[in-house]
């Protein structure tokens, strides 16, 4: 077809925006949506916005709580090793971990996917991690957005984003306000990078290699005889604590939560505490993961700049009273989480002492 000129009519697939690509990933996705629906969900994939009706009994203050989130240029290792099918867990852990640490339990999950030519089968691997993740943390995935972006992003490029809401009672909402000095802090355990501090990582083990020269240090095997790939390594999932520490069954045993992700303890573990109290931390028990060493000595990486970039093994931090310590840590590790004691609250005008 020609347009008035006589030249060739430009159409939207020509420009670079596949509609019937869209479509077809729509298809694929659907099954993986639909089951992570609760019965609170009471609208369908594919309308123009998702519908949750949210149980109230038993709370007497509804608070909604909201938190969005990416995975950052983790999502570059994943375009470098072709798989995309883990980043989507990542992206959940980081949304409703920050939901939790108010005491909100995750009701519903969006995301948001942008990409340079969408592919439905990348589309597939990276709703399906999504997905399950969702599965993990008991939560729903309701909606999203696909969007290309040829001209802007190239093709095999993309972005992985989300937006979770939660629900708490605002009279046992988690926080600053209600840690006291002599709570012990939990540590609990993060037996990777999770999705955080990956541009140092990056930087530090690839340098400024070309793309042919990272695949092949990434994917060949036994890396540091870990039996394992170090794109393996880089691309294993966040744990997602969210459902463990929801089912806590005293909730009034927890005064604050802290997620631990860019800034690691020294940045994070401040926001959880009052503005005058700070904290004294032994990380003797700490299991710091091995490709934290790895990229420490890749980097020429100080200790300093590593404890204010990673979690170095430490992915949230519960501060409860001393009674409570024992059978909070007992619950988690029912749930499969390891737990570490790291120390207390104390009055030393708001700084984190790491030992």
């Amino acid at each position: 077809m020609n347009n008035l000129d006589g030249h060739k009519s430009l159409t939207y697939a020509a420009s670079g925006v596949d509609i019937e690509a869209g479509e077809a990933a729509v298809s694929k996705i659907r099954e993986k949506v639909q089951a992570t629906f609760s019965r609170e969900v009471i609208s369908d994939i594919g309308g123009f916005a998702g519908m949750f009706a949210p149980n109230l009994s038993g709370i007497a203050d509804p608070v909604l709580v909201s938190s969005t989130d990416g995975v950052g240029t983790k999502a570059m290792v994943a375009k470098w090793a072709g798989k995309y099918d883990s980043i989507g867990i990542d992206l959940v852990a980081m949304c409703v971990d920050d939901l939790v640490c108010t005491g909100a339990r995750p009701l519903f999950m969006l995301d948001y996917i942008s990409i340079g030519k969408l592919d439905p089968s990348h589309i597939e691997q990276l709703v399906s991690g999504i997905a399950a993740g969702c599965q993990v943390a008991g939560t729903s995935l309701i909606g999203g957005e696909m969007a290309e972006h040829p001209g802007v992003m190239k093709e095999g490029d993309f972005d992985l984003a989300g937006f979770a809401v939660g629900l708490a009672d605002r009279g046992r909402i988690w926080g600053s306000h209600r840690v006291k000095l002599g709570d012990r802090l939990i540590g609990l355990a993060s037996p990777n990078l999770r999705s955080n501090g990956f541009s140092l990582a990056r930087a530090a083990l690839f340098g400024d290699m070309a793309e042919n020269g990272i695949k092949e240090l990434g994917t060949s095997p036994n890396w540091n005889d870990s039996g394992k790939s170090l794109f393996e390594i880089l691309l294993e999932p966040s744990v997602i604590y969210s459902a463990a520490i929801s089912s806590i069954a005293d909730r009034e045993s927890i005064s604050s939560c802290a997620h631990i992700t860019g800034g690691g303890l020294v940045g994070n573990l401040p926001r959880s505490l009052p503005e005058k109290m700070g904290a004294e931390i032994d990380l003797s028990l700490v299991e710091i993961p091995g490709i934290y060493t790895d990229i420490k000595q890749a980097g020429s990486i100080s200790d300093e700049e590593m404890y204010r970039v990673f979690n170095m093994g430490v992915g949230m931090v519960l501060a409860v009273n001393e009674k409570s310590e024992r059978k909070v840590r007992d619950h988690l590790e029912g749930h499969s989480i390891q737990t570490f004691a790291l120390g207390e609250v104390v009055d030393n005008g708001g700084e984190i002492r790491i030992a």
